[in-house]
């Protein structure tokens, strides 16, 4: 592999990449609650400003970019240190919003399932065609952590025209970060933040997941569990079908085959690199977010990344 190499500084806590057919990187910066397109030549040019905290991020129908917006955090900031810690006093619940790249109007597709109130959206994934979960997309909620009690996280699948959504899988007690697809869109993948888990589910069709039962809390297979102090963050899958895990604390990212094995770790120069994704030439450029220190990062991957739908 490469070496690291450092493309744009000075980020708002960045997340959710999305690598652009022209060499761009669609990303958020979830503690200036905006979206912001950083160019090749590493400027910047804010897309959208939905304030909350929009989170992970998916090009979609239209070119849309349809976002997670987690309603937003308190935020804990030192020299060279950003990271979230709690929950702000006009936080009033998540969302699913669509937003158009072209003038950076935002519209909100889903606020709620049933009677209950999206919590923290956190990461999206879209079906693709010919799978089970075709016509929707797949999207995690982390839930929210206050000083003593936190809301669980949770797995729902969503209608691309807001007309439906599922509560998939429920819970996800250590919140639900990341999400992937296989590359057939058989097989979902979640990783759990605080447990160091990775989860897999067999998709059956539309919001529906094949459950195992009980003592599973979800219905899940846990494929993969993280040794030591390791906390998961958004994951990205690979043309083979391998699943790529930002891992924090340890400042990792995590390649696992879907046996649950882990292939390889990469180190990283921080703590917390949160979020991976590929793109550029045969999609061996894996672009990851180093959020710590607000910057995102570039390097040669070792095996080509999977092209999702509508990119």
């Amino acid at each position: 592999m490469s070496e690291l190499k450092i493309l744009a500084e000075g980020l708002r806590f960045p997340e959710g990449p999305v690598a652009m057919a022209d060499g761009s990187v669609v990303l958020v910066e979830i503690a200036a609650g905006r979206i912001t397109r950083i160019g090749a030549d590493g400027g910047k040019t804010v897309i959208s400003t939905p304030g909350g905290g929009p989170n992970g991020i998916a090009v979609g129908p239209g070119g849309k970019i349809y976002c997670c917006n987690n309603g937003g955090f308190l935020w804990h900031e030192e020299p060279n240190m950003l990271r979230p810690a709690g929950v702000p006093p006009e936080y009033k619940g998540g969302r699913i919003e669509v937003i158009d790249p072209a003038t950076g109007s935002v519209e909100v597709l889903y606020d709620h399932c049933g009677e209950h109130r999206l919590k923290g959206p956190n990461d999206i994934v879209f079906a693709p065609p010919g799978s089970p979960g075709e016509g929707g997309f797949w999207f995690s909620d982390l839930g929210k952590v206050r000083a003593r009690e936190r809301d669980h996280g949770g797995v729902y699948w969503a209608a691309n025209d807001g007309s439906k959504i599922v509560e998939a899988a429920y819970p996800v007690f250590g919140g639900a970060n990341g999400i992937a697809l296989s590359p057939d869109g058989r097989r979902l993948y979640v990783a759990e933040t605080e447990t160091g888990r990775l989860w897999a589910w067999d998709v059956e069709g539309p919001g529906v997941l094949r459950k195992d039962p009980w003592p599973s809390t979800n219905g899940g297979q846990v494929i993969c569990q993280f040794p030591g102090y390791r906390r998961l963050d958004s994951i990205a899958a690979t043309a083979a079908g391998n699943i790529c895990v930002a891992t924090l604390v340890s400042g990792e990212i995590t390649t696992v085959a879907p046996s649950g094995e882990i292939l390889r770790v990469v180190k990283m120069p921080e703590r917390m690199p949160t979020n991976i994704c590929f793109g550029g030439k045969d999609m061996r450029t894996a672009y990851i977010t180093l959020s710590l220190t607000g910057k995102l990062a570039a390097m040669e991957w070792d095996e080509p990344g999977l092209v999702l739908p509508w990119a």
